[in-house]
């Protein structure tokens, strides 16, 4: 190549206009979920990241994930005010409306060359609905996974909404394909999460005193010769229940006595019963190995389950990131229903002497061995570097039915 020429591709490299990628954040557990993707878009040379934070991201009440976020160094490109109080299936679909009447505008000014939307929550569906509509090509993390609840439906619905899929698993690269999708737009990048995990694997000191970092309520107590995390959600399908449901895991872990660290549930149907069941017990038992918080950064909520005797709930995070770290887990009820699960899990129904006899069995035997199902830790750099690479004017290739 001749002098002029290099200098002539070395412009062009130089001039390459940058791909404006717009992540959509609507509830806390998301951001955990996308982090280190996040940070690795940020960084890349080729790629403008574009953050939206909506929902219950935004509001104190679920832990207000935006303090976070913004605190981690991101800028947030626009806000989206969509949650309708209520905390019941109306208020679901509401809210999903009202995505959709507000995250279009937000597209439009910022004009996005690829939209991604995240896992499985309600808040999610509205964001692929848009950017399908408005011809943005989708892409979508953690597809192809099986649940119970609601929560699968929008997981699959959002897939054929997409036209890129980044997978945590081989199986659930299989159950896209299967599902009509074009083998050649999915990707098994892993969870970003484990990234987060494997980082805390390589420095799980609990440096900081959780009780002056994130207050919360309830009694202080010593936790240096061990503890548990309970973190656990309404169910939708069965949100009439979830007052009874956690009455339930609180009787058990009253009952053992182990000193408790207990975190409030996501923004779905039944929250509300979850919220007052929790608030009840509170007033009437007074437990005093019991505290209750709202959030923590994710990195410190890791290095709290690292050094604790196991988590109890229905969150998936005692199915991946607790896996990854061999952290024991009591999983409750069928939220979790078909998810890949490592053997630090025992499943368990809402009932207190079986929630109960688990957990004692965690405590008399201790943790495993991690499991890389959901990961290898390098996720985040992996999805930045595909967004940087996939051909965004293909034509999507569907199946004949």
């Amino acid at each position: 190549m001749s002098f002029i020429h290099q200098e002539i591709a070395y412009m062009n490299t130089n001039k390459r206009k940058k791909r404006k990628i717009c992540v959509v954040i609507t509830a806390r557990p998301s951001y955990s979920r996308i982090k280190t993707a996040l940070q690795a878009i940020k960084k890349h040379p080729d790629l403008e990241l574009q953050l939206v934070i909506a929902a219950s991201a935004l509001l104190d009440r679920y832990g207000m994930a935006i303090r976070y976020i913004e605190e981690d160094g991101f800028d947030i490109a626009a806000r989206v005010y969509m949650v309708m109080e209520g905390e019941n299936l109306v208020t679901m679909a509401k809210t999903t409306g009202l995505g959709l009447l507000e995250l279009p505008t937000v597209f439009d000014n910022l004009q996005p060359e690829v939209v991604v939307t995240i896992a499985d929550r309600y808040e999610t569906i509205a964001t692929a609905i848009t950017a399908s509509y408005m011809n943005i090509p989708v892409v979508h993390i953690q597809g192809g996974e099986i649940t119970g609840s609601i929560d699968e439906k929008v997981r699959h619905a959002v897939t054929k909404l997409s036209n890129y899929h980044f997978v945590a698993t081989p199986k659930a690269a299989e159950r896209v394909v299967r599902m009509g999708e074009d083998a050649e737009t999915v990707f098994i990048t892993g969870c970003p999460s484990i990234d987060i995990a494997a980082q805390v694997c390589r420095n799980p000191a609990l440096d900081f005193d959780i009780f002056s970092r994130y207050s919360g309520v309830g009694e202080k107590f010593e936790i240096s010769n061990g503890y548990i995390v309970v973190l656990q959600h309404p169910v939708t399908t069965e949100h009439h229940e979830a007052r009874e449901h956690v009455a339930q895991t609180l009787k058990a872990v009253h009952q053992i006595g182990i000193p408790t660290l207990w975190f409030w549930p996501n923004v779905d149907a039944g929250s509300d019963g979850t919220s007052k069941g929790i608030r009840v017990f509170r007033e009437n038992e007074y437990p005093e190995n019991i505290h209750f918080f709202k959030n923590m950064k994710s990195e410190d909520f890791l290095r709290v389950l690292y050094n604790s005797k196991g988590i109890v709930g229905n969150s998936s995070v005692a199915i991946r990131e607790c896996s990854y770290m061999g952290v024991p887990a009591v999983n409750i009820g069928s939220r979790q229903n078909g998810r890949e699960c490592g053997k630090n899990v025992i499943h368990v129904d809402y009932q207190h002497d079986a929630i109960r006899d688990a957990i004692l069995h965690h405590l008399n035997n201790g943790r495993g061995p991690g499991e890389e199902i959901y990961g290898h830790g390098s996720s985040g750099e992996m999805i930045a570097d595909i967004l940087a690479e996939i051909d965004i004017n293909r034509i999507e290739k569907r199946l004949s039915y």
